[in-house]
């Protein structure tokens, strides 16, 4: 056999079909390999944005039952106390019927009643307080219609305008809400009141 021969015969075809076919499934397990690892950096990024989105949600879900739960607390009792302020009314107007003749000479025992009807309206006040309902002091601020009622205006150049100048019947708040507003009459023709900046005028 001549070394040509020995060089180029079917054996040497096939070692280089074997060879090439090797490096062939070389290349082909390493492209393969390549396409997993990026496949599973892909599927680890968007499990990572799912946790994270799900994370988010659940912290947004737990601040509003947070404030669902502390609303309730604070709220729950709205309807019962718009009811009691209702009695209470009907208390003072009660007392303020009374005349001071009456009451300068009426005996031990008439006396004894309006103190008692006083008490009572203080208890149902205080009660109510404890549980965050709060009496608005409007008389001699600018009116605001989030927290006031205007009934009537009062012609009085003495203050400025938009005064609350008479209360007509209180009004409470209950934490950071309004339960009633204040039935109040304002003054008309003063002064007009100084605008603070980021403020709107009052109409």
């Amino acid at each position: 056999m001549t070394e040509d021969t020995k060089n180029y015969g079917p054996e040497a075809y096939e070692t280089e079909g074997a060879a090439a076919s090797e490096a062939a499934a070389e290349a082909g397990a390493e492209v393969t390999e390549q396409e997993l690892l990026e496949a599973a950096r892909a599927e680890t990024a968007e499990m990572r944005d799912r946790y994270l989105r799900l994370a988010a949600e659940m912290d947004n879900l737990r601040r509003r039952t947070e404030r669902d739960v502390k609303d309730a607390k604070s709220y729950s009792v709205a309807g019962f106390a718009r009811d009691m302020l209702a009695v209470s009314d009907n208390l003072r107007r009660a007392l303020d019927a009374i005349p001071a003749e009456a009451r300068a000479a009426g005996d031990a025992g008439f006396n004894a009643l309006i103190e008692g009807v006083e008490m009572t309206e203080r208890s149902m006040l205080s009660a109510l307080e404890r549980h965050g309902v709060k009496k608005l002091e409007p008389e001699g601020q600018k009116f605001d219609p989030n927290f006031h009622q205007a009934m009537f205006e009062i012609p009085n150049p003495d203050v400025p305008n938009n005064t609350v100048v008479q209360v007509v019947q209180a009004g409470y708040t209950i934490g950071d809400r309004v339960l009633r507003p204040a039935m109040v009459g304002v003054a008309k023709g003063g002064p007009k009141i100084a605008i603070v900046d980021g403020e709107t005028p009052a109409a």
